[in-house]
């Protein structure tokens, strides 16, 4: 059995925060039977981003932490776009 460490830990809430985005998205959409985003799909998404960013970087994976980075970058702006920052 695997030890779980505080990086293991780390990775799978991580990973369940990137999940929650897809849960908000999902339920919102089916309350209004359309497809929508809603502001609190992005900060999940940037919480479980840079989470999985750190435990990355940890874990020394380079492409892993290729594609968690590009992410942040991109929920940060959306995140600013909605606000109304140019």
């Amino acid at each position: 059995m695997t030890e779980i460490t505080f990086w293991t830990l780390l990775g799978i809430l991580a990973q369940g925060c990137f999940f929650m985005r897809f849960l908000v998205q999902w339920i919102e959409s089916e309350r209004r039977k359309e497809s929508v985003i809603p502001t609190s799909f992005w900060y999940w998404s940037l919480l479980g981003s840079s989470g999985l960013l750190i435990y990355s970087i940890h874990a020394r994976d380079p492409v892993f932490i290729l594609g968690q980075s590009t992410g942040f970058f991109i929920y940060l702006r959306n995140l600013a776009m909605i606000r109304g920052a140019s």
